[in-house]
């Protein structure tokens, strides 16, 4: 076995999403994954302290997750509050678990300005997305951690079968 997988909660089923509801993933490699031991599971956004439900937050003005760690950009809240410093903290708390037990592949939830590994939102709050990555998944990606968004879950279940 090649190492574990850090993923987002709302695909285990868990309520912790912005709106208070879960996007479970169903596929046979998540139940085969769960038996292994090799799933570990993370909300960023609750590990930050943030509360569910809370407002929708998005990247501001069309730009990534990579902005936002190089301090060109914010994520804020359909609200107008500045939630930039959360999602920092979040990113900075899902590496770390990811470091302390050994994820090499992350599996997070696309869209997400947090977890989105193939499109985020335009920070509009209109519904138009572009591709991008939210500020975890750019944070990992940085670190070395392979990312996969749920759509992506088949791309991953055959990277794991060449690495093992």
């Amino acid at each position: 076995m090649t190492g574990k997988i850090l993923v987002s909660a709302c695909l285990m089923g868990h309520a912790v999403r912005y709106d208070g509801r879960s996007k479970p993933l169903l596929h046979p490699a998540i139940d085969r994954w769960r038996e292994e031991g090799r799933l570990v599971t993370i909300c960023p956004e609750m590990s930050a302290g943030m509360v569910v439900p809370r407002p929708p937050a998005e990247i501001a003005d069309g730009a990534t997750g990579e902005d936002v760690l190089a301090g060109r950009a914010s994520v804020m809240e359909i609200t107008g509050g500045d939630v930039t410093q959360g999602f920092l903290q979040a990113a900075e708390n899902a590496l770390a678990l990811a470091r302390e037990t050994g994820c090499r592949y992350a599996l997070l939830i696309d869209g997400s300005p947090s977890c989105g590994s193939g499109f985020i939102y335009d920070g509009a709050f209109s519904g138009d997305r572009h591709a991008g990555h939210g500020v975890t998944a750019a944070l990992l990606k940085q670190a070395g951690i392979e990312v996969y968004s749920d759509s992506e879950i088949d791309r991953l279940v055959e990277r794991l079968a060449t690495a093992d």
